[in-house]
């Protein structure tokens, strides 16, 4: 138990606690959560106080570099938006070229850090406002009934993969670019239902993003793709309908199906198609029935077909008209423009840390430490890892068959 000397600084202390270690530092603060912050520094000895002093201090100046350090990263990438806009080239000195900081200082002695863990978990539990759950399939899924009284349909992994295959082929995407964004997406081993974050087969985990799919939608690219090219999947609808071979069955299942899908672009089209906007009606219950298309088995494999070859065009745009699998999942996982900025100097050198936003960085492990070009190169070496596994070879069987078919009937 600290002595009576040591109180007379914890009350400073108790400000450079509650700056450093993240917790808010809103005012007012309520009584009780100031009183528990001041039982944990009252419970330490006059040793571990000192040495607790010390690292929060470190901490605090450390705290202040990464936040310098963001700042700038920040203000770079607005002023390259500006020369973007201008159709301006960019230099090196529109980037960060430094690494974010790294925490050199002390390091709490094992029995401390350990109290202070307990702490900061106690400070979690009793946190009025708990963190809230991400929407999982089952919520889209539910919302999409009620909203469009719309269920998905379910087919097998092989027909969807074979689906996905024929509509790939025909906007022109090629097996190596597909599968190989497959393979890093799942791992290989994705299903057209999978959720990021949450194990295919067991089922285990918790989502860590709404991210669908074998191309791993966001809820918000599913609105995306649907306002650009809705009436495209409409039209292909229409001619899967009106298929004389359809048995009474196919046929009213596709007229539902289509009303919907009618109802849903009607929907998205009178948004502003503005990123924000459509990631806002995402979360709305309207929106978040529309994101179960990507596990229908006749819209599904078109609308993740489709996100793909809308980072094709963008890179054609742009004047690249050649995408190997890792060049296109670099536009998938950064965004369309930022991707492509990666893939040619200045941006092939910078950190990756001028790509993404602060929090996104430090999630994704995979882009932690890297520049540009060695994301891509990571993107591929992971891609030539998972491409051996069997959900991988399955999707490049799917492919050579749609290929054979169509070689044949040519």
């Amino acid at each position: 138990m600290a002595n009576t000397g040591t109180k007379t600084f914890l009350c400073a202390l108790l400000a450079v606690l509650t700056f450093a270690c993240g917790l808010s530092v809103i005012a007012p603060r309520t009584a009780l959560a100031a009183s528990s912050t001041a039982e944990f520094l009252s419970s330490l000895s006059d040793a571990e106080i000192g040495q607790f002093r010390e690292w929060r201090q470190q901490r605090a100046v450390f705290n202040d570099q990464v936040d310098s350090y963001w700042d700038s990263v920040e203000a770079k990438r607005q002023g390259r938006r500006k020369k973007r806009a201008r159709k301006l080239p960019f230099e090196r000195s529109d980037y960060e070229m430094s690494l974010p900081p790294q925490y050199k200082g002390p390091s709490l002695a094992p029995s401390l850090a350990k109290k202070y863990n307990s702490f900061l978990e106690q400070q979690k539990t009793t946190s009025p406002t708990p963190p809230k759950e991400l929407s999982t399939v089952s919520d889209y899924l539910a919302a999409a009934k009620r909203v469009y009284n719309f269920t998905p349909e379910r087919v097998s992994e092989r027909e969807f993969k074979l689906r996905y295959a024929e509509e790939a082929t025909a906007l022109g995407l090629s097996k190596d670019q597909v599968v190989r964004v497959y393979a890093l997406e799942t791992g290989g081993i994705g299903t057209y239902d999978m959720q990021a974050g949450i194990h295919p087969a067991r089922k285990t985990g918790r989502a860590i993003s709404s991210a669908l799919g074998y191309a791993q939608l966001l809820d918000a690219n599913s609105i995306n793709e649907l306002a650009r090219s809705g009436a495209t999947f409409i039209a292909r609808l229409n001619q899967r309908l009106h298929n004389p071979n359809n048995t009474p069955e196919r046929t009213a299942s596709l007229k539902r199906k289509l009303a919907v899908l009618k109802r849903m672009y009607a929907n998205v089209k009178k948004l502003k198609f503005e990123w924000h906007v459509q990631q806002a009606y995402a979360k709305t219950e309207v929106g978040m029935g529309i994101h179960t298309l990507n596990i229908d088995g006749d819209i599904g494999p078109m609308l993740q077909a489709m996100k793909l070859r809308t980072l094709k065009d963008t890179a054609a745009q742009q004047g690249r008209h050649s995408l190997t699998g890792a060049e296109l999942e670099l536009m998938n996982l950064a965004g369309p423009l930022t991707g492509l900025e990666m893939l040619d100097e200045p941006g092939a050198s910078a950190p990756t840390a001028n790509f993404f936003a602060r929090r996104a960085y430090y999630v994704n492990k995979m882009v932690i430490g890297l520049t540009g070009s060695q994301l891509k190169a990571e993107l591929d070496r992971r891609m030539t890892q998972a491409v051996t596994t069997a959900g991988s070879k399955e999707f490049a069987s799917a492919f050579d068959e749609v290929l054979s078919r169509r070689a044949s009937n040519r």
